[in-house]
């Protein structure tokens, strides 16, 4: 059911843009690992550092099938049979190599494990990975967490065959949804989905497959769900600090910008706009100057700044966060007020909001306004202008009662009028207040080039260095 399934995992884009989880390192991941090294239906996968160690060292490595390859225990020392390097017959014929570090410590010796798992002859697949943590003693049971590390919160036992199944066709919507329901439960969910051979592959495998359904708009409510749960997972990798640079290195987020770019104003529409601006807020959130460079080399701007215009609310907002977050860059700042374009495309959809909610408040997305305006302040050129073009209800009372008892509001509010200071007398083209401008003489034009909203007849390019 579209409402009752999505409404809970859209709504919360904005306001709980997927917090930092941690690092793999550490965590015991080899589940049920008990049965000596001829039990072909073994059923393991990925050990990371500090796995507790059995006293049979093949025991650690994965699937008894060869299909695929294992991550090695990497914190051990105690493998009787496999101190520096270990080989052990999969079943189907797969070839695992364990190399353990740890300086023969058996107890607690940090280090680091790589598996690889060669191809049989029934498999050509080939996975590998690499954990570091602290060994457990020897004698633990296979599958604890190691000394001083997390066991996670979910359970790993429940993660890894969900992930391991995104490669398969026919049980991957199934998985996507489970996946996108647990995914805070299992705070090191990003690096074991960017990791994991040919998981990323699947997810944008779900984005591409819809393509066909933007124009003409065609989107349904179930398949919209479905590319919904796979973008919550790509949310989960933008916002986790060990995937985060590997995440914009792929350019991933470029695969978003098709269902950003759409106008439909139906359900499914909505809640996949919505969802994909969750992954760039995700990013943004971050506070990191290499998610700013990379937004800025692409059409984000523009694709949020029609969001802000013609969105539902919650859209609106996510949109107008994600501006704001740019513009508290000092390179997003200096960008977006580098020519008049630029600033008048942002001012006027500022400005039109504002008009917008003077009919409709809205506490939430006045707020983000607000910052936005008072962020432009910082730019001496950008304040000059605003004093020009800043909308009259944000100097009056027309939004007394609906900031009435939010201070950071109010209190930006004023910043922002002191700053800016009383509306300038000259009209405008009596001057030039920011150059370039498309208004008299080189004076202020709200709008600038690109009309109303500062993006049509191609005027305004954000990619521009």
């Amino acid at each position: 059911n579209n409402d009752a399934s999505s409404s809970a995992l859209h709504s919360k884009a904005f306001s709980n843009l997927l917090s930092s989880s941690n690092a793999i390192g550490g965590n015991s991941l080899i589940p049920n690992n008990t049965a000596n090294s001829n039990n072909n239906t073994n059923t393991g996968g990925v050990g990371v550092g500090g796995i507790s160690n059995n006293s049979n060292g093949n025991n650690f490595m994965g699937p008894g099938l060869g299909s695929l390859g294992s991550l090695s225990s990497g914190g051990g020392g105690a493998n009787t049979n496999a101190n520096l390097f270990g080989l052990s017959n999969l079943g189907g014929g797969g070839v695992n190599v364990n190399v353990n570090g740890g300086g023969g410590n058996p107890v607690s010796a940090p280090g680091v494990g790589i598996g690889v798992g060669l191809p049989s002859s029934s498999s050509s697949s080939i996975s590998m990975g690499m954990g570091g943590g602290v060994g457990a003693p020897a004698n633990g049971p296979a599958g604890a967490p190691s000394a001083g590390g997390s066991s996670g919160v979910g359970g790993v036992e429940e993660l890894l065959p969900l992930v391991i199944h995104l490669t398969n066709p026919e049980e991957r919507e199934g998985v996507l949804l489970e996946l996108s329901k647990k995914r805070e439960s299992f705070p090191d969910l990003a690096p074991i989905l960017w990791h994991t051979y040919g998981t990323v592959a699947a997810l944008l495998q779900e984005i591409v497959s819809i393509y066909p359904l933007l124009s003409p708009p065609t989107l349904t409510a179930h398949a919209s769900n479905r590319v919904c749960n796979a973008l919550a997972l790509l949310q989960c990798v933008a916002s986790h600090p060990d995937t985060r640079s590997l995440f914009l290195s792929a350019h991933v987020p470029l695969y978003l910008y098709p269902f950003l770019n759409t106008q439909s104003k139906s359900r499914p529409f909505e809640y996949l706009r919505l969802t994909s601006l969750g992954v760039v807020g995700a990013l943004v959130k971050m506070d990191d100057p290499d998610v700013i460079n990379f937004l800025l080399q692409t059409e984000i701007i523009p694709l949020c700044l029609r969001i802000m215009e013609t969105g539902s609310e919650l859209s609106k907002t996510v949109a107008t966060f994600i501006v704001q977050k740019i513009l508290l860059d000092e390179i997003g700042l200096s960008y977006v007020c580098a020519t008049a374009e630029r600033f008048y495309a942002v001012s006027t959809v500022l400005n039109n909001m504002i008009g917008i909610l003077v009919l409709s408040p809205s506490v939430r997305l006045l707020k983000h306004i607000v910052r936005c305006y008072l962020r432009l302040s910082d730019n001496v050129r950008a304040r000059e202008a605003l004093r020009q073009c800043l909308p009259i209800s944000l100097r009056d009372e027309t939004f007394g009662n609906a900031l009435r008892d939010d201070v950071t509001v109010k209190k930006w509010l004023s910043q922002l009028l002191s700053a800016v200071g009383p509306p300038a007398n000259n009209p405008a083209g009596a001057g030039g207040v920011m150059d370039g401008a498309t208004g008299g003489s080189g004076g202020l034009s709200v709008g600038g080039a690109g009309g109303n909203n500062g993006l049509g007849g191609g005027s305004l390019d954000l990619t521009s260095n």
